[in-house]
């Protein structure tokens, strides 16, 4: 099965060592998720990102269902890009790079995530439903979450 993908695209006003030091670190997730996911990380803190991280949280991503999720960071480019790839969730499958370029006024922030779903046979009807309006409502609570931690100035 091809995987789904979600794309965003958005201009943070900060230059791109501060996004760095803000995007990477697990922490400041808590700032950028909708508050009913309830989104709490439950592995000890780090001071710097790395190849090999492990991160582990809990999050309510449906339905109020509490759901344990395990990342790795599998690749990092300070302060460009790096991944993140589920080992143990809710998906079959995610694979997330975050990826940060100067541009005129500020830094673009670029994520792209490819995932799958544990049921093959409903995965399309699942996603179009469930994950992909769920996951765009996420995103968009980050943009506006962005919007009001670094105002344009």
């Amino acid at each position: 099965m091809k995987p789904f993908t979600l794309e965003r695209t958005q201009i943070v006003p900060i230059s791109l060592e501060a996004a760095w030091k803000f995007f990477s670190n697990p922490v400041n997730l808590t700032k950028i998720t909708p508050p009913e996911m309830d989104f709490r990380i439950t592995s000890p803190p780090q001071n710097d990102i790395y190849a090999g991280q492990i991160i582990t949280y809990t999050v309510r991503p449906l339905m109020r269902v509490l759901v344990n999720w395990t990342t790795e960071i599998t690749h990092v480019d300070s302060p460009r890009f790096f991944v993140d790839e589920q080992r143990f969730g809710p998906y079959r499958f995610w694979h997330h790079q975050h990826r940060f370029r100067e541009v005129a006024g500020g830094v673009e922030v670029y994520d792209l995530i490819h995932y799958l779903l544990l049921h093959d046979q409903l995965a399309g009807l699942i996603n179009s439903l469930f994950v992909a309006p769920r996951l765009k409502r996420i995103f968009e609570f980050r943009r506006m979450a962005l919007m009001k931690l670094f105002p344009q100035k």
